[in-house]
């Protein structure tokens, strides 16, 4: 159990300000907030950071945010969005994060809905879908204030704004302005992504993140001030909790990491304590970690396969609640300070003592994987309307496959058809309206409906099947869980990405993507030329239909594949089949490949 630092008040009555305050008077030393500057990391602690906190506030209030009111932040990683964050908090403003690849329709949807008279943009990247809404009557968006000076133009740049707030920054006035807030006020709004239609916003308070925070540390074990690499979007609840309002409660140290291609060469260099991963990054991760072990001498390589098979019969263990033997323990201890340690090493993996996911199913075939390296990912369920995290598995307790159990002040049950309903404390009040209301989405007794679909199992832990809306229901009648197939083709490690189509139809068919990194790798064992065309090349293809007919051996008649198209090029959240969480965009990819999809339905 993570250690609880000294809490400024009733947990039902905490603010972030009133922790940020904490910290600063009892941790003020120690590092809060990290990012890179050309080579070099620069740090500011938690005195220096409440320091620019309070006057970036005296900057925002002079530029007129009010009270309540939605402010608009997009960019990446970086210090002005995390300090800019936490001064609009202190003023009892509403900072909303919009996602970087959003679309100019979106961007003008969530202007027009939040009703939000400011923004804050990272550059030129960001401009053009942001510019056309200042000359438009119907936005009320009225200024934007740009961090990159050089392409600012005529708007208001960031450091302008960090220059007027030191000229007008009264201690006075700044901590009173955040002693106005209440736990019940709106700490943030989270836009969902939106697989399907326009993204709805999502009010969360003050308290629904504390006592997220501290429910979740009653199961997780931290060293204190552990440090966090912060490279997932800050519109998505998961970076939101881990990067911003998590390190807050903990005294934290946030490594901020810009841009998410360079994850991999960070952990390399840091060594982090814990991870937090969507499955589609672990799934990167052990495609390139195998890439790498592929490269190995034979010798070697049975040496790493012998010493995975020992750390899973550790985890095996672990996970029915029994103390390995002591010849496992040793065998273990050896093989981990032999050959799993080192290579885990190359990685930056060796000192993880913590290692997560959720947003999506994982394949277990990834979670095996892992397993083989003594590293059990926990994962985790919840959704952005229940402030993250409801279920958990945890070191005490956890079942590789399922998503835990319910967190301290939770509850969890399971419809008629299957969908799971939540109650509690950290579920949202409701969806903000434009007009600065809230609908609520819990029925008379407090439950919510989540759209997943799952079940409970005689121990109390949590298994997904689907969503709701994303069932495959075939013409037959049969239900089928789209997840369930994609994950079982993608255990094959050529097959990267995939999706299972055949609602109304008599069967299923697929559409797959190769691994972008195993796939040459695979390719290159075979002798194949790497400038070759590998989905077109007969070798693949064949190894791709026994992928397939493996996959089918292990499913039921209805779930079988019966045709499929191997597509070239990654889905990604910038060629729109990904949202910025990593989850396949299924209409958006059904619509783009309709036409390959009819002709695998046509004889």
């Amino acid at each position: 159990m993570t250690t609880i630092l000294r809490l400024p008040g009733d947990p039902a009555d905490i603010t972030l300000p009133a922790l940020l305050l904490r910290n600063a008077e009892d941790h003020g030393d120690l590092p809060a907030l990290s990012w890179r500057t050309g080579e070099q990391w620069t740090t500011l602690t938690w005195r220096e950071a409440r320091r620019k906190v309070a006057v970036l506030a005296a900057g925002y209030a002079a530029l007129g945010v009010r009270r309540g009111e939605h402010v608009l932040i997009m960019m990446g990683n970086r210090p002005e969005h995390w300090l800019s964050d936490l001064a609009l908090v202190h003023l009892g403003a509403v900072p909303v994060t919009v996602y970087g690849t959003a679309a100019p329709e979106q961007v003008a949807h969530i202007v027009r809905h939040s009703g939000a008279r400011f923004a804050i943009v990272e550059g030129a990247r960001e401009l053009p879908r942001w510019e056309p809404l200042l000359a438009d009557e119907s936005a009320p968006l009225e200024c934007l204030v740009v961090v990159e000076a050089a392409e600012a133009g005529a708007h208001r740049t960031y450091g302008s704004l960090h220059a007027s707030g030191g000229r007008l920054f009264h201690p006075d006035a700044f901590e009173k302005a955040w002693q106005e807030n209440r736990a019940t006020d709106a700490l943030t709004v989270v836009y969902t992504s939106g697989t399907t239609g326009d993204p709805k916003g999502v009010r969360l308070t003050h308290r629904n993140v504390v006592l997220n925070g501290i429910a979740l540390d009653s199961v997780v074990e931290f060293p204190e001030h552990v440090g966090h690499i912060c490279y997932l979007p800050f519109a998505h609840i998961a970076e939101r909790l881990l990067g911003i309002y998590l390190p807050v409660l903990r005294a934290a140290h946030v490594y901020l990491c810009a841009d998410p291609a360079h994850v991999a060469a960070t952990a390399r260099e840091l060594h982090p304590v814990q991870f937090f991963g969507v499955p589609r990054v672990w799934e990167k991760l052990a495609a390139s970690v195998r890439a790498a072990l592929a490269a190995l001498p034979e010798e070697r390589r049975r040496a790493v396969e012998a010493a995975n098979e020992t750390a899973r019969a550790r985890v095996d263990c672990l996970e029915r609640g029994e103390e390995p033997s002591a010849e496992l323990r040793a065998a273990y201890e050896e093989a981990k300070e032999k050959v799993l340690d080192p290579l885990l090493a190359l990685a930056g993996f060796d000192r993880l003592v913590w290692t997560a996911s959720a947003s999506a199913p994982m394949p277990p075939d990834v979670a095996r994987f892992w397993a083989g390296f003594g590293l059990v990912i926990m994962d985790a369920w919840g959704l952005t309307e229940t402030t993250g995290v409801v279920t958990t598995n945890g070191p005490d307790a956890f079942r590789m496959g399922s998503v835990g159990r319910p967190l301290d002040g939770l509850e969890i049950r399971t419809a008629d058809d299957g969908e799971i309903l939540v109650r509690g404390a950290t579920v949202f009040d409701g969806y903000l309206r434009p007009d600065g209301g809230v609908d609520s989405a819990c029925d008379a007794d407090g439950w919510f409906a989540t759209g997943d679909i799952g079940r409970i199992d005689e121990d109390g832990f949590l298994w997904i099947t689907d969503r709701k809306k994303e069932m495959i229901v075939t013409s037959t009648g049969k239900n089928v869980s789209p997840a369930l197939v994609e994950n079982a083709l993608k255990e094959h490690p050529l097959i990267g990405q995939a999706l299972v189509h055949g609602d109304g139809r008599s069967y299923l068919v697929a559409l797959l993507v190769l691994d972008p990194e195993l796939a040459p790798a695979w390719a290159a064992a075979q002798g194949i030329g790497a400038g070759e065309d590998l989905v077109a090349h007969a070798a693949v293809r064949e190894e791709v239909a026994r992928a397939v007919e493996a996959a089918n051996a292990r499913l039921n008649r209805t779930e079988q594949i019966k045709r499929y198209r191997l597509l070239a090029g990654e889905w990604s959240p910038e060629t729109g089949e990904l949202t910025p969480s990593l989850k396949l965009r299924r209409r958006v990819i059904r619509e783009r490949y309709k036409q390959v999809v009819e002709e695998l339905y046509t004889p």
